[in-house]
Formats: C-alpha cells, sequence, structure tokens
C-alpha cells in the first residue's frame, strides 16, 4: 500500500521543514524491522505524532485516522484529505459499530502488502504526558495476523502540538522504538491461548507498560477518553487518575 505523494510529504513538503523546527531525535531505530509486516504500536500525545514518526522512519507507515479529516467538505476539506492522504493515513469510521472490523480489515491489506501498520492504543490523544489503558483493537489484530508489535515512544509531541491548536510550536521531539513483541509467542509463554478473549486484556496492557517504561511516562489504569470527557465536563480528574505534580 504505497502512496505516490508519502515521499513528497516527507521529503519536500512538510518534512525539510519539521526537521529544523522539531530537530526530532530518533532511539532504537535498529528495532524497526526492515522488511515484512509489523505493527508499529504507539502512544498518542497529538495530531503531530502520525507526521513526526514517519518524517524518521526509513519505511513508510500507515495509519489509521478519523474519518472527520478526510469528509470535510469543500476546497479546506480536499486539501485536508489529500494532506492526510500523503502522510499514509486512511479513513477509520470510529463510532460504527463495526469499527473494530474496519480496523482489521485495513491492518489485514497493509499486511498483505508487507507494509507496516501504525495503531495508537490508547484510542484517542491522551490529555496530559502519561500513558493511558489502551484498547484491545490492537491485540485482537495483533493475535490475527501474528506480525510483530514494535513499541513506539512518542515524546514532547504534545507540547508541539497541544491539543486545540493547529501550529507546530518549535519543541524538540523525540522518537523511542522498542524491541519487537511477537504476541503468538508471547501468549503461549504466558500461559494463554493466541485465539482466546482472555489474552487480548493482559497483552494490551503488556504494550501500554512497555509503552511507559519506553517514555519514562508514568501508566494510568484509566481510559484516556473517559478523562478527557470528566475534564471536558469541568469534573476534574476522576478519582485515582491525578497527576502527581511533584513528578
Amino acid at each position: 500500500m504505497h502512496n505516490k505523494w508519502y515521499w513528497l510529504y516527507k521529503y519536500v513538503l512538510l518534512g525539510p521543514i519539521a526537521r529544523v523546527w522539531s530537530r526530532p531525535k530518533y532511539v532504537g531505530g535498529e528495532n524497526v524491522p526492515m522488511e515484512g509486516p509489523a505493527i508499529m504500536a504507539s502512544n498518542h500525545q497529538s495530531v503531530y505524532d502520525s507526521f513526526a514518526f514517519p518524517l524518521v522512519c526509513p519505511r513508510q507507515i500507515v495509519f489509521p485516522a478519523k474519518s472527520e479529516y478526510f469528509t470535510k467538505p469543500g476546497l479546506k476539506g480536499l486539501f485536508q484529505k489529500w494532506f492526510f492522504s500523503s502522510a499514509g493515513q486512511i479513513p477509520i469510521y470510529r463510532q460504527s459499530e463495526s469499527a473494530g472490523d474496519a480496523l482489521t480489515e485495513a491492518a489485514t491489506k497493509v499486511f498483505e502488502d508487507g507494509g507496516l501498520f501504525g495503531i495508537y492504543p490508547e484510542g484517542t490523544r491522551a490529555p496530559d504526558e502519561r500513558i493511558y489503558k489502551g484498547r484491545t483493537g490492537m491485540a485482537r489484530v495483533a493475535m490475527a495476523s501474528d506480525v510483530p508489535v514494535v513499541p513506539v515512544g512518542m515524546l514532547n509531541t504534545g507540547k508541539a502540538n497541544p491539543i486545540g491548536t493547529t501550529l507546530i510550536r518549535p519543541v524538540k521531539v523525540e522518537v523511542r522504538i522498542g524491541k519487537p513483541i511477537h504476541p503468538r509467542e508471547w501468549a503461549k509463554e504466558n500461559g494463554y491461548d493466541p485465539d482466546s478473549r482472555e489474552v487480548m486484556r493482559p497483552f494490551t496492557d503488556y504494550v501500554m507498560h512497555a509503552l511507559s517504561e519506553l517514555t519514562g511516562y508514568p501508566y494510568v489504569d484509566a481510559y484516556a477518553s473517559d478523562v478527557k470527557k470528566s475534564l471536558e465536563a469541568g469534573k476534574g480528574y476522576p478519582a485515582g487518575t491525578e497527576p502527581d505534580l511533584k513528578a
């Protein structure tokens, strides 16, 4: 699944500017498979994550993105659709009942082409610099396909592009790549049937804790979406999820 605009975006349009503006640091690049399919499982701080990682990764990455980025009307909508498509992103209708099937179908197409499929297990952008509980969609795709899951730690992208902002701020970002995890092998080693529903939550939790260790960000045992809803409603952080201001 190669996009003819991807390399134009990376090396001509946004890439040169972003490299100067964000000065991205790339650590652990040797852990990215140089060929064959893999799941790149990343923490999610901002929209910029889906642009900053492709700038430093030597291979093209396909990210699922919310369908709203591809369906806005007018010239602005057409440009936005082209821009997100050129960055290797494909629309996923996350609110539909078949969103899980759509994710699996999209990933399968990428794997059949021997490509890298980027995914954010948190399901939405985190409200702060912490790692939140992951959704199990990533685990379902991983166990069904048995392609390696490579943890990707994004640092400072939330500061470079805070939620609600459009322009990228001149903040140095860092991308850290962890060692690949082989899902079905992990399941068997830890006493789970790779084809069972029971393996999905523990495998997801394992990947999220790997991301916490990789980034140095604390882990929060709550969904980011629930915390964001509470904050947006003016209720503050739910009990047990408050940031440690002394950290």
